[in-house]
Order: structure tokens, then sequence, then C-alpha cells
């Protein structure tokens, strides 16, 4: 079992920012279940979030929208990866990073939380760094933003079709981070 979680904000109000990016691949992995042979189940309510059974590759892996709000995300994390038992090497953590450029994707083992509240706050609960993660590069913050309102706004028309080609890449780089690992992904998506 692995355990894939896109970070995010529940609610229309947050629906195609860029701080839901997670949620966005998740829903992405989503589709490409649904429309193969890896089978797709519906989801529940579960782990304060929304869960997803699918298939990859023959594993079954879980698929978790954290409703905590993105600066409690960990308390969520942490309930699924317990219930499961799972080791650090199966889970990885999907968010936005407005320190990559727009649609650049990085798979990590482990490291800091780089600014991203969500991951900072796995990362607390998990009493470690050692989380894998593939941050979804948004771009950075414009200067003239508070970076609250530039993660928290919606992709320009000019940056939607930049995403959305990253959500796609991310959603296959994650397909193969569950057959090969994530040094193969690593090097293939990075």
């Amino acid at each position: 079992m692995k355990l894939i979680v896109g970070l995010g904000n529940p609610g229309r109000k947050y629906e195609g920012t860029r701080h839901n990016v997670g949620y966005m691949v998740l829903a992405e992995l989503t589709r490409r279940a649904g429309s193969g042979t890896n089978g797709g189940g519906t989801k529940k309510s579960a782990f304060q979030g929304e869960t997803q059974e699918i298939m990859i590759h023959g594993e079954r892996a879980l698929l978790l929208w954290p409703h905590t709000f993105m600066n409690r995300s960990g308390s969520s994390v942490l309930a699924a990866r317990d219930f499961y038992k799972l080791n650090k090497e199966e889970v990885l953590i999907v968010c936005d990073d407005f320190n990559l450029p727009l649609g650049k994707l990085r798979f990590r083992p482990q490291g800091s939380a780089g600014g991203q509240k969500g991951l900072a706050d796995v990362i607390r609960v998990f009493g470690t760094e050692e989380v894998p993660r593939l941050r979804v590069g948004i771009g950075e913050t414009p200067p003239e933003w508070n970076a609250a309102d530039y993660v928290l706004g919606r992709f320009t028309r000019q940056d939607q079709p930049i995403i959305e080609e990253a959500v796609v890449r991310a959603a296959e780089g994650i397909e193969k981070w569950v057959a090969r690992g994530i040094q193969v992904a690593m090097n293939e998506y990075n």
C-alpha cells in the first residue's frame, strides 16, 4: 500500500488556487485510474479528509485529500499513515512550491519544508524531515504580492496550460514512484 497525499484547502473557495496543486494532482491520478484498468474506487470520508483507493501498476494506493486546511495537514496524514502502519518510503506528499519555476517538478526523499506550511506541519507531526515529497512549482511570488495572497490566488490564463501539463507529468511521476521508487522518479522528473 502507498499513501499519496495531495495538500490543499477544502471548499469551493479554494478550488483551482495555486495552493491546491496537490489536490489537482490527486484528481488527475483518479482520472487516470478510472479511465484505465487501474480501477478507481469511490471517495470516502476518513482521516479528517477524503480518501480514495486506486490501483497503480498492480499496487494499492490510497489517495488522501486532507480537509484540515493546509497549515494543519499533519494530523490527517499521520492518522492515515499510522492506521495502515506504513513506512516513510510508502508515503508521498504532493504540494505546491513558490520557490520553483512554474511547472517544474521536484521529487525528494527528505528535506526541509522550504516555506511550505502544510509540508512543515507534516514534518512536525512525523518528527522527522525524512518525508518523501513531490513539489510542483507554481512560480515565484511577484514582488508586489504578499506570499499568502499569491498562493491562494488562481493561475492566470497564460499559466493555465503550463500547470495543466505539470499536473499530468506529476501524475506520471507518481506512477513511476509507485513502480520504481523515489530515485527513479527523481532521475526522470526533476
